[in-house]
């Protein structure tokens, strides 16, 4: 009878101990069953350590939102992931243009597309433009891969955008960006062809 009053106090004691300690205080126990009490150094790591994996975590829970467009891609980045097998599965190797869809009211869209699908860094819209939709897709005159499937290949301009669906905003960024490339030497363009009248020049000449 006593041995088992023992048992119960030994419990009661270990419980009051354990409610007094502060959280992430653990307690080891050996095979023996003695206790081993861990130093307060020792948890006050562990609380860092579990506060900093909060922080983490609501970091990577801002990144994974869909709608959120603060991060800044790299161009490099674009380069790389035109190049990558997840473009390649989402695309299907056909422009980013191809498959998508303008939403609007009424049989007939309008003449305009929208003026902007980012309003205060987020997607404020439920059917964004095929560029606004992929934050990894970026219009600058280093991206030539990206740049060329705006451009008509039989006229060589760059297309409307009625066509591709681009927002106003896109649109001129990609409008700017071909004529940098095309400054630049980076891309190929037609000069188109003159006919002179060389007789306001040199006067007409004697057969």
């Amino acid at each position: 009878m006593s041995f088992i009053r023992l048992l119960f106090h030994e419990f009661v004691s270990v419980s009051r101990q354990s409610l007094l300690k502060p959280p992430g205080y653990r307690t080891l126990y050996t095979q023996s069953g003695s206790l081993l009490q861990q130093d307060q150094p020792a948890a006050e790591a562990i609380d860092e350590e579990s506060a900093s994996r909060e922080e983490d975590e609501k970091s990577e829970g801002t990144r994974v939102n869909p709608k959120d467009r603060t991060r800044i891609i790299p161009v490099e980045t674009s380069i790389r992931y035109l190049t990558s097998q997840a473009y390649q599965q989402t695309y299907h190797g056909e422009p980013v243009w191809k498959q998508y869809r303008r939403n609007h009211k009424g049989l007939y869209p309008p003449s305009k597309t929208r003026k902007t699908c980012i309003r205060q860094g987020k997607i404020s819209t439920g059917n964004p433009c095929p560029i606004c939709r992929d934050e990894y897709l970026v219009l600058d005159h280093n991206n030539i891969n990206l740049i060329k499937q705006f451009i008509s290949e039989q006229t060589g301009k760059v297309l409307s955008y009625q066509i591709t669906g681009l927002c106003q905003k896109r649109h001129l960024e990609l409008l700017v960006a071909v004529e940098r490339a095309m400054d630049y030497g980076l891309l190929k363009f037609d000069v188109p062809f003159r006919e002179f009248d060389y007789s306001e020049y040199y006067g007409e000449q004697k057969q």
